[in-house]
């Protein structure tokens, strides 16, 4: 397995829309890490293209991050909130697509990497035992062990589990409303839930951004864990000025499907007020829709009508370069561990 190979066990989140890029992915893997790649919204070509940037950099094993697609929306779920929107903002098409994701795959299997990490629902077994066949681990994104089991009977090798806290988009199989007022799971319940009832190892991931986080959550089981938002201010990433300014700030989070039509955690903003409670579970339609409005309020340096994206503890994220946060991190964590350690336990 890749994670035990690892010097640091830390994993670089696949952040798609921007922030990940081969760069981020280079200095996380070079310094000790393992680096996955976001392919999220990009075509097989240029999946392909930041592959080979990668591989130009480093000759240490990296990993690709694929979304699952789910299926269409019907237009009338969501066209009255599309009116809504449209009163107010600059709207555009809103489509469904698979993401690429038969390219993709394709491109994984012609041109293997690592680790071909999983979002939005888990691959059939048949698409896992074609990258088993190339030598790539599959690792499936969870939030439930309803969810891990499927993961765990499809031939996943590692589950990621994916807490509440953490930033951007909710890996649910299935994003329903109905499902809103179960209680999600925060990283260490779900942790402990899965490194209790599967043999798979578990890298755990959602509102970790320091070295007592990381020992935390090794403590508790996991293999590893999966850092997202704490590397969003690094240089190397490629997160808008807009989204990177706003991330030092200790403005509070929210989930809202508001901007994307799937469930997601960023920093509250005036557009996620205004609409969470109007908008439907309609992705990747929301998604291509607001797109628009999304990319003119970057332009104007406008915080309040961008996807915001960060975990719980997106204020703890430093400015340093991507390598010396990761050696910034281990350090810190064996310190951590060290003092956990030589706390005196009473037996009684």
């Amino acid at each position: 397995m890749i994670i035990d190979d690892l010097a640091v066990p830390i994993v670089l989140a696949p952040m798609a829309g921007g922030p990940s890029t081969p760069e981020l992915t280079v200095a996380v893997t070079e310094a000790g890490g393992f680096g996955l790649l976001a392919a999220g919204y990009l075509s097989a070509h240029d999946t392909a293209a930041r592959i080979t940037a990668t591989r130009a950099a480093t000759d240490a094993p990296f990993g690709v991050n694929l979304f699952v697609p789910g299926p269409a929306t019907p237009a009338d779920r969501y066209a009255g909130y599309l009116a809504e929107l449209a009163r107010t903002h600059s709207v555009g098409e809103a489509k469904y697509d698979t993401d690429d994701w038969a390219a993709k795959l394709d491109l994984l299997v012609a041109d293997p990497v690592a680790v071909v990490s999983f979002t939005f629902g888990c691959p059939t077994a048949e698409e896992i035992a074609q990258l088993h066949a190339v030598g790539s681990e599959s690792w499936v994104t969870v939030t439930s062990a309803a969810e891990a089991r499927i993961a765990v009977e499809r031939g996943a090798d590692v589950l990621i589990a994916q807490g509440v806290e953490a930033g951007g988009h909710r890996a649910t199989f299935v994003d329903r409303p109905e499902d809103d007022a179960t209680d999600p799971l925060s990283v260490l319940v779900l942790l402990q839930i899965l490194t209790a009832t599967t043999d798979r190892p578990v890298v755990a991931t959602g509102g970790i951004s320091t070295g007592a986080g990381i020992a935390a959550a090794l403590a508790a089981g996991a293999a590893a864990v999966q850092l997202g938002t704490v590397f969003l201010r690094c240089p190397e990433a490629g997160t808008n000025p807009v989204h990177r300014a706003a991330l030092a700030t200790e403005t509070p989070t929210m989930l809202t499907r508001a901007f994307t039509g799937r469930r997601a955690r960023g920093l509250r903003n005036q557009f996620m007020v205004e609409h969470s409670a109007t908008a439907p579970a309609a992705y990747p339609e929301i998604h291509y829709a607001t797109a628009p409005l999304r990319a003119e309020a970057r332009a104007a340096g406008d915080p309040d009508n961008v996807n915001l994206w960060a975990g719980q503890t997106h204020s703890l994220a430093p400015e340093l370069p991507a390598g010396e946060l990761v050696r910034t991190l281990a350090a810190d964590t064996k310190s951590a561990l060290n003092a956990a350690l030589s706390r005196r336990i009473q037996v009684c």
